[in-house]
């Protein structure tokens, strides 16, 4: 599916057109978008490449990159457009993370917020890239470590809570139609989320 033009992505996403630009750059090394002629078109079958260990950090940073761009954006028009149903919807999601959910059920209540959050902000089409990039993150060994490996009970714990606190503040803010507020929540939920993540890599 072809990609609007820039203009017009950088009326939906709020930035200037450097930022844009290597937001779309990176899509493109991470080959979920690809040139036809002087248009961009979303990939139609995306697969998660692992590079090598030097590689993985680059491409993490990449990747959360593109999602702080994407989810901000989208948390902030999901705030404007979101359906009373929509907004419902997503209280009732984030109010399921809790620290008795187990790493599977996290990572597909996770996966269910986060989808939501793209319905919620009525453009398929930035809902479709934003579903691919969070694949993307989701499917990285860096991610898929928080909830595995050596951790103890009560970090998982932690991580979970802390998760369950950003979703809480996002969705309240959709709820509330507050496009300031849950900008700011989405930011300060990505932050920390990698604050996680690149604490595995160090």
């Amino acid at each position: 599916e072809r990609i609007p033009p820039e203009r017009q992505l950088c009326d939906e996403f709020g930035v200037a057109r450097t930022t844009l630009r290597e937001a779309i750059q990176q899509l493109l090394s991470l080959r979920m978008l690809e040139r036809r002629g002087n248009r961009l078109h979303v990939v139609e079958h995306f697969g998660v490449v692992e590079p090598a260990d030097e590689g993985k950090q680059k491409q993490l940073q990449d990747l959360m990159e593109a999602r702080r761009i994407i989810e901000i954006s989208l948390t902030e028009l999901a705030a404007c457009r979101a359906t009373d149903r929509q907004r419902a919807e997503l209280m009732g999601l984030a109010s399921e993370f809790n620290t008795e959910i187990d790493a599977a059920e996290f990572r597909e209540l996770n996966h269910r917020f986060h989808a939501t959050i793209g319905e919620c902000s009525g453009n398929p089409l930035l809902a479709e890239l934003y579903d691919r990039v969070l694949q993307a993150v989701f499917e990285s060994s860096a991610f898929a470590s928080l909830m595995h490996g050596d951790l103890e009970p009560d970090e998982v714990e932690e991580i979970i809570q802390q998760v369950a606190d950003g979703h809480h503040q996002i969705a309240c803010a959709i709820r509330d139609g507050d496009p300031v507020v849950a900008s700011e929540a989405a930011a300060t939920h990505v932050a920390d989320v990698e604050s996680q993540v690149f604490e595995k890599l160090v």
